[in-house]
């Protein structure tokens, strides 16, 4: 057993030496020198008496001891920050830093979330990050990010989730389409209908497989496509019609650019949750906005579901 006598600065330089895998990247993004970075790791090396990094080529590469230091020490500096996030809303000035991560389809409305609570608190810096589920959930739990949102998470996450708005989902189709203007629509006359796909694997077509299994259809899948953006642009081309989360085309339905389909028992929607890491109580500005997502996000986040009467 080993005894640690690191200094925080040391660990704050090391998780960006473990991020850019490079002491000159390192340097460059602290404003310190290339040795004063190197004189740092080797110091804490020395006082763990175990090697953090190996070289590869030109990069850094971490070691098993390393990596291991890693996931403790973005736990230390995430409580860290929110130490004093916490402190500063103790003098009734609200300061700090947030990093919100979101899913591709949320960041259609988090902007006006993150402008809606710059006005209540001007001096708070926000970050958005844009990826994936599944990389949201990773960085997360990693502690690259202090706050998501996104659906539910998988039960083996080890987040917390808490719903604040409903996420309706249509079938869209181009203005011109045959179906448009008719009134409940039964899914079997989507039987035939070339359908574009999201990519596997997002929530998206998972959503959608649930759904055609529910009413024990199989439809003609005509092409898949990687993203909101270039399934809609696939619509309006005419290449068939899609099932889209409403947010996604708030601007191409007021604009009669593609229309949504009044199919039975539709919209279909999930919830929207806000995530947290279990292991970490949210405290200061991440408590504000959590809060502030949980009061305000519903009215923030509400989209429609049919074009507005001409």
């Amino acid at each position: 057993m080993f005894r640690t006598t690191g200094t925080l600065r040391q660990l704050q330089i090391f998780e960006v030496a473990a991020s850019c895998c490079s002491y000159t990247r390192t340097a460059e993004q602290l404003d310190l020198s290339r040795p004063a970075v190197s004189m740092q790791m080797q110091q804490l090396e020395q006082e763990l008496g175990l090697s953090l990094f190996e070289r590869q080529g030109r990069s850094l590469a971490l070691t098993d001891a390393g990596r291991e230091l890693l996931r403790h020490a973005r736990a230390i500096l995430a409580q860290v920050r929110t130490a004093e996030d916490a402190l500063s809303t103790l003098h009734g000035s609200t300061r700090g830093q947030l990093h919100l991560g979101v899913v591709s389809t949320a960041h259609y409305f988090a902007p006006l979330l993150m402008t809606a609570f710059r006005r209540r608190h001007p001096q708070v810096r926000l970050k958005l990050s844009v990826h994936r589920r599944e990389q949201v959930l990773a960085l997360l739990g990693e502690h690259k990010l202090d706050l998501a949102i996104a659906g539910y998470p998988p039960s083996d996450a080890e987040v917390e989730a808490v719903s604040f708005a409903r996420h309706p989902h249509c079938i869209v189709a181009p203005p011109d389409h045959p179906l448009a203007g008719q009134r409940a629509i039964p899914w079997e006359a989507l039987r035939d209908e070339p359908f574009i796909f999201r990519e596997a694997g997002s929530a998206t077509r998972q959503f959608l497989e649930h759904l055609l299994q529910s009413h024990a259809l199989q439809v003609h899948v005509s092409i898949e496509l990687d993203g909101n953006e270039t399934v809609k642009q696939a619509v309006m081309a005419g290449m068939g019609i899609s099932f889209l989360s409403a947010h996604a085309f708030q601007l191409e339905l007021r604009t009669g650019a593609l229309t949504v389909l009044d199919v039975v028992d539709m919209p279909k929607s999930i919830d929207w949750c806000v995530l947290h890491r279990r292991d970490t109580l949210p405290a200061g500005v991440t408590a504000l906005f959590r809060d502030y997502v949980l009061s305000e996000g519903a009215a923030l986040t509400r989209c429609e579901t049919a074009a507005p009467p001409r």
